[in-house]
């Protein structure tokens, strides 16, 4: 028995390719690499090796592999396009665009490029221009579920109802299972006013989809009856998993201010940053809070639900301790250890903030500070209403009510635009309150 077999290098490149799909990524690149090692200009392994590099992260190394394949073949398209993926995971938007254009000008017919230059035309601002692209990714595709969908998303954001329901409704046919389309769908209905035909629209997909928490939540938010304490577990769970990979880069078009407003509001109040505090990022998210608390934190810990989102909070290298915990169950088992507890933009899945805010002044040590932000109700809303958005929006009044039942004193407040949505301001609180010393 010996311990290898020989291959003929078209053999071993289509294996290598398998255990790629199968995320055998040990063996692949073990592989891949004996491969190269007998014939360096592969262009085969050198495709997968930098697929590979690129699902691992490992962006120089993909972009090297990438740019190896262009000297051997200036016109490979799905180089060009492999390429404009990488750049753009590596925030080089403007070249990952002339990458999209070289696949294109080397193969009008690339679908893919057509959709990826959508997302990045889109992501600029350039919505006429995104949404041709993306018109062309899906007549060139049109069986595609992410290409009609993109499309259906862009003639959403264009104000094209019609059309955008058309689009999400052929996406839905293309894959019943859609998330996204459903939701598009859903969100067209109540643009255009016609919330009725909106909740037609959820109960459907609840009908498909029977016992889905996050659905029937949803539902509940757009029929505003029946409205639950706070945002199951499974619905930010999937939402912020799903959403983790563009979550930066979507807040930075709303102009995001939330973690900059509310640290810089908790710093005023603290002493100079020494390094010293216990400090909790309660919602830590991606971890846009980490860089600006770690210079007063001898010891910063991020918690989340979500997996996704503690896997980009800890590429920033800020916390020293991420968990992932359910908030209000986390706060109640640390009884008196923090400092500060700071939570942007989290809040707002809760309705009723009696029993978190109570177990956040548990959490917190005598004298120490709970900073947060919350949207802020209308005038002529209730104390508290869940928007179809699935964040919940709370009036003044009762958030003053519910700090001072829980032991904490206001000492600072301000309302100011923590973002923009659909091209309007969106008003929040923001609140530094004190956890009364004994």
């Amino acid at each position: 028995m010996t311990d290898s077999i020989s291959l003929p290098l078209a053999d071993a490149g289509h294996l290598a390719q398998q255990l790629l799909r199968c995320q055998l990524f040990e063996e692949a690149e073990g592989l891949l690499g004996r491969i190269l090692q007998a014939s360096p200009d592969h262009l085969d392994a050198l495709h997968f090796y930098s697929l590979l590099c690129h699902q691992q992260n490992r962006l120089e190394e993909a972009e090297r592999l990438i740019r190896r394949i262009l000297e051997l073949a200036p016109g490979n398209a799905d180089a060009h396009n492999n390429l404009g993926n990488v750049l753009q995971s590596m925030k080089r938007h403007e070249e990952a665009e002339a990458s999209y254009f070289k696949a294109l000008e080397s193969y009008p017919g690339h679908a893919s490029a057509y959709n990826n230059l959508g997302v990045i035309l889109a992501g600029n601002g350039r919505t006429e221009v995104a949404l041709e692209a993306f018109r062309n990714a899906a007549e060139l595709n049109p069986e595609s579920v992410e290409f009609r969908s993109n499309l259906a998303n862009a003639l959403r954001r264009s104000g094209k109802l019609d059309e955008a329901v058309t689009a999400y409704q052929e996406a839905i046919r293309i894959d019943p299972g859609h998330e996204g389309a459903w939701k598009g769908l859903a969100r067209c209905f109540l643009l255009a006013d016609r919330n009725d035909l909106a909740v037609q629209v959820l109960e459907e997909w609840l009908r498909l989809q029977p016992g889905d928490q996050s659905i029937q939540y949803l539902l509940e938010a757009y029929r505003g009856a029946n409205t639950p304490d706070r945002a199951p577990n499974a619905y930010i769970q999937k939402v912020f998993d799903g959403f983790a990979d563009q979550f930066d880069t979507h807040l930075e078009h709303l102009g995001y201010r939330a973690p900059q407003l509310i640290c810089t509001a908790l710093a005023s109040l603290l002493p100079a940053p020494k390094g010293t505090l216990e400090i909790l990022d309660a919602g830590c998210g991606t971890g846009l809070c980490g860089p600006l608390l770690k210079p007063h934190a001898t010891n910063l810990t991020g918690i989340d639900l979500s997996v996704g989102m503690l896997a980009k909070a800890e590429e920033r290298l800020a916390y020293d301790s991420l968990v992932q915990a359910e908030l209000t169950d986390y706060l109640g088992r640390h009884a008196g250890c923090f400092d500060a507890v700071v939570s942007s933009d989290t809040l707002c899945y809760f309705g009723d903030l009696e029993q978190v805010l109570g177990a956040a002044c548990t959490s917190l040590k005598s004298g120490g500070y709970l900073a947060f932000t919350l949207e802020a109700a209308a005038d002529g809303d209730s104390d508290v209403k869940l928007e179809p958005s699935g964040r919940f929006v709370h009036r003044h009044s009762y958030l003053s009510k519910v700090l001072a039942d829980a032991g904490l004193e206001i000492c600072h407040y301000s309302s100011d635009t923590i973002r923009q949505e659909g091209g309007e301001a969106v008003t929040g609180h923001l609140v530094v309150a004190r956890k009364k010393e004994r």
